[in-house]
């Protein structure tokens, strides 16, 4: 727990008095992640943890939780109604695994779990970015988004090349070569979702995020505000203990046990993505409300994930 604790907080607190100081910080740094660091990274965490066809297995499993979680909250009369908004639905469901997940799964789980969460992560990132725009605009998923989304990944990147240097005799130099670079790229991505949550605090004007961004467009009622409270109270509890538990039963189903089920519920246990507020500020809908989601589920991850991987360690779940 003190590893949990020195690897995910440290550079988040560090990134988030960055962020709030240098607000633009995160674009480059980010880009820089997305084109070169991240691949990278996955390449010796996959040499690290090995590339096994079980790893299908997980891709299903992250596959339809966040199918079943997607249509669920979209599609149920009571779970629609508790979260009317397009935007705070899919901040519901998509988790930050990329900068959240892995790097939990790094200080939690022993390196043979990390292929299974970076499996999960890119299932995720492909569902999330196919998915998304066309969620938010009302408009039917096109097959050519997906398929372009899924050729520009970054974990794809990363998985092809691990699976070229495994074909050659340099594969055990090359894990070792790699290791802490991969493990000081999971924690400069921590630091930028700092950076991130700090600049959107700086932007929202930091006391007043917390009332301020419950009444959209600035000034609405009380009623109003209170609805978007419930709102994003209910995107909280869905996305930070419903989807978890649907992750659990998901793992139960297709025979998942030991580190393969603990990678995918503490996947499915991740805070709200980023890209769900990239992705709201696009559309050009519920902006204030998703950024609040991205800030409290943050925050609040850094408790309930420790206690998910508690839970997952007693003999009664694994």
């Amino acid at each position: 727990m003190l590893r949990f604790a020195l690897d995910l907080v440290t550079p988040l607190l560090v990134g988030l008095a960055l962020g709030w100081q240098a607000p633009g910080l995160p674009a480059p740094l980010a880009a820089w992640l997305m084109r070169w660091g991240i691949p990278v990274s996955l390449v010796g965490l996959l040499l690290r943890s090995g590339l096994g066809g079980e790893l299908l297995i997980t891709g299903l499993a992250a596959a339809l939780i966040n199918a079943i979680a997607l249509l669920a909250i979209g599609l149920l009369p009571p779970l629609r109604a508790s979260v009317p908004q397009a935007a705070l639905r899919l901040g519901a469901v998509v988790g930050n695994t990329g900068y959240f997940g892995i790097p939990v799964a790094l200080a939690l789980l022993p390196p043979q779990a990390l292929g299974h969460s970076i499996t999960y992560d890119l299932v995720g990132t492909l569902i999330t970015w196919s998915v998304g725009p066309p969620l938010l605009a009302g408009r039917t998923p096109e097959p050519r988004q997906l398929l372009a989304l899924f050729a520009t990944s970054p974990a794809v990147r990363g998985i092809g090349l691990a699976l070229l240097i495994q074909t050659t005799p340099w594969r055990a130099a090359l894990s070792e070569v790699l290791w802490l670079p991969a493990r000081g790229v999971l924690l400069l991505a921590l630091a930028v979702v700092g950076l991130r949550l700090g600049a959107m605090l700086r932007q929202q004007g930091g006391g007043e995020i917390s009332a301020g961004g419950l009444e959209q467009g600035g000034r609405d009622a009380a009623a109003g505000a209170a609805a978007g409270g419930r709102a994003l109270a209910a995107a909280l509890g869905f996305k930070l203990l419903a989807l978890p538990l649907l992750a659990l039963a998901v793992a139960t189903l297709l025979g998942l046990h030991g580190l393969i089920r603990e990678a995918v519920v503490l996947q499915a246990a991740a805070p709200t993505a980023i890209s769900a507020l990239l992705l709201a500020e696009a559309a050009g809908r519920d902006q204030e409300r998703t950024a609040l989601l991205v800030l409290w589920s943050t925050g609040l991850a850094l408790a309930t994930v420790p206690v998910w991987w508690w839970l997952l360690d007693k003999p009664g779940l694994t």
